[in-house]
């Protein structure tokens, strides 16, 4: 054991540390402290980093007691509780959401005439985004979520943020996974729902059907003695659109909503991307608080000076008030989407607490490995599952984090898909040398490559694929990784046959005659020799005869002689159990 030292007071460290930091901390050389480490089976060097746990092992043999730095719990926005009648009444946010192709994009784009769908890739919407309409000079803050059901993190993190979810449902196509999966995120949430029921001017239209089907989801029409209001319309001929506002208002003022104006602002992020000029943008949504140009704010593991605003039109504004989007410039790097944010009093705060959060996000996956209930990860160590290695790169971090998600469920037991590496922006060289040093297909989702990217991936044999419909992205994917199954290989038992007679047996080869019992035999049949129902071993027919003459097969009840290639010696009483074998290819 280490020769132990005498420390009185305890020595406090987060939740994770770099062995150097460590190492100054106890006062120590830290070749005594990596010494250590490697006693107890971990190789580490100076700068990388170790949890608590182990921490505190090593300190424990050095003579040292460790103690956890207490680190103040972060105030999160939906903590913050106000007193009855406090702050000020603020426009609700409400998320659109519900099966693809039902209409959510149209909807909005007929709440705030413009047309999203027709700049949307398939027609379907790629990112979340958030808008402001005003119906009787009160503002309502819409937010876009996605409908397909990749993006279901999204949609997710998308009901989290909002007080109202109207769910869109086809009048002619009724209840589908993803309507009932937007209501139970919605639920999850604890937000007020409001129905709805598009389409009502095609042919084949059924709202009534629609209020069944919602009936049996626990939505009860508000007609129907229910609780949940549900609004016939019409996005693509407008109808009652500001019956749908104003019931969506109506839900606002029953649930009060309030913010705080005064203080430290707070928030959601609802989108994040990499922009060549400004640098890391992202969009938030404001829930507390005044939002100013010049103000420091914390999201996650990143802070930022707030360098610029905008509004939802692309405006530049000089503050934001509780319910309004911004668009803000000014990150040290692209925040994760659906992180909460909060402002700091100045640039060391703010600093401090972001490498508090990072801190912890590395205490979370350093040490033992992530094993699902399947063991994959425990199976890929092993060398048990083929890996197809992926490089991504997406226009913006709500994409990313929802193809990561998507990628992950492509696996079983023999295959998956492992994201080597993943960022936000566009194709660079870098990211075409590191997918030639890893083996691995480079995908790009909504981004670009140049022409002299192109000729560099061709000469370095770099497969680039790029897409713009996450759906297409998966498909082909799922196919390669099919293409990585080990095929299946299906055996059928053709002919068995009962030996009566050995009369020749080499290192190679047995001469031998018996009876067909079952079947049909021909010479190149592969075979199993049983004695008494256990396996004794495999051959091959080379050759049959029947009548002293070569035959190229025999049936059911027929005596014939037999050539086969086998090492077993073949006893009388024998079984033969011929077979064939045959691959299938195998999918995904």
């Amino acid at each position: 054991m280490a020769e132990k030292t005498l420390n009185t007071e305890p020595t406090q460290i987060p939740e994770v540390i770099g062995v150097g930091e460590f190492a100054q901390k106890l006062g120590l050389p830290v070749t005594k402290v990596i010494g250590e480490l490697m006693k107890n089976g971990v190789m580490a060097t100076i700068n990388e980093q170790i949890d608590f746990d182990t921490a505190a092992i090593i300190g424990s043999e050095l003579g040292f007691e460790i103690e956890a730095e207490v680190v103040e719990e972060e105030v999160r926005p939906e903590k913050v509780k106000m007193a009855e009648g406090e702050g000020e009444t603020r426009p609700p946010i409400v998320a659109v959401m519900g099966h693809v192709d039902h209409g959510k994009t149209s909807l909005l784009d007929a709440i705030r005439s413009s047309h999203v769908a027709d700049k949307e890739a398939g027609g379907i919407t790629q990112h979340i985004g958030a808008y402001q309409i005003k119906r009787n000079d009160r503002w309502i803050t819409f937010i876009d979520t996605p409908g397909h059901a990749a993006f279901s993190a999204l949609r997710q993190h998308g009901a989290r943020m909002t007080d109202v979810a109207i769910i869109v449902v086809a009048a002619d196509d009724g209840v589908k996974p993803q309507t009932k999966e937007a209501v139970r995120h919605a639920k999850e949430a604890g937000v007020q729902i409001v129905v709805a029921i598009n389409k009502t001017d095609k042919e084949g239209a059924d709202p009534n059907r629609v209020r069944q089907e919602l009936s049996e989801l626990e939505l009860v029409p508000e007609e129907w003695g229910g609780s949940t209001p549900m609004v016939d319309v019409s996005a693509r001929a407008g109808t009652n659109i500001d019956k749908l506002l104003d019931v969506v208002l109506l839900v606002a003022d029953i649930e009060d909503l309030r913010a705080r104006p005064d203080g430290p602002a707070d928030g959601a992020v609802i989108e994040s991307h990499l922009d060549a000029g400004k640098g890391p943008v992202a969009t938030v949504l404001v829930r507390n608080g005044v939002l100013k140009t010049g103000d420091y704010l914390v999201s996650g593991a990143t802070y930022a000076k707030v360098r610029s605003l905008g509004d939802f039109r692309g405006k530049r504004i000089s503050s934001a008030h509780p319910g309004m989007p911004a668009v803000v410039t000014g990150f040290k790097a692209v925040p994760s989407f659906g992180d909460l944010w909060r402002s700091e009093t100045g640039e060391k705060t703010a600093r401090d607490a972001a490498a508090s959060m990072l801190r912890r996000e590395q205490a979370k996956t350093l040490g033992v490995k992530k094993i699902d209930a399947s063991q994959l990860s425990a199976a890929i160590s092993a060398g048990n599952v083929k890996e197809l290695n992926v490089v991504l790169k997406a226009d913006t971090q709500g994409s990313l984090e929802s193809l990561q998600e998507s990628l992950d469920t492509l696996r079983n037991d023999e295959v998956a898909v492992k994201v080597v590496s993943s960022a936000v922006g566009d194709i660079a060289e870098s990211d075409i040398a590191f997918a030639k040093t890893a083996g691995a297909l480079l995908i790009g989702f909504g981004v670009g490559l140049g022409s002299s990217l192109k000729a560099l991936a061709n000469r370095e044999s770099v497969h680039v694929r790029l897409y713009k419909v996450i759906y297409e992205l998966t498909d082909d994917l799922r196919d390669a990784l099919s293409q990585m199954l080990a095929p299946e290989v299906i055996e059928t038992v053709a002919a068995e046959l009962e030996i009566k007679g050995v009369f020749k047996i080499t290192k190679a080869n047995v001469v031998c005659g018996g009876t067909i019992t079952s079947g049909r035999i021909e010479p190149k049949l592969r075979l199993r020799i049983k004695r008494k129902n256990e396996v004794m071993g495999e051959g091959t027919l080379t050759s049959l005869q029947k009548d002293k003459q070569a035959a190229k097969e025999a049936f059911e009840g027929e005596t014939c002689g037999l050539n086969v290639a086998t090492s077993i010696a073949i006893e009388l009483g024998d079984t033969l159990e011929f077979f064939t074998v045959e691959t299938k290819a195998r999918t995904l």
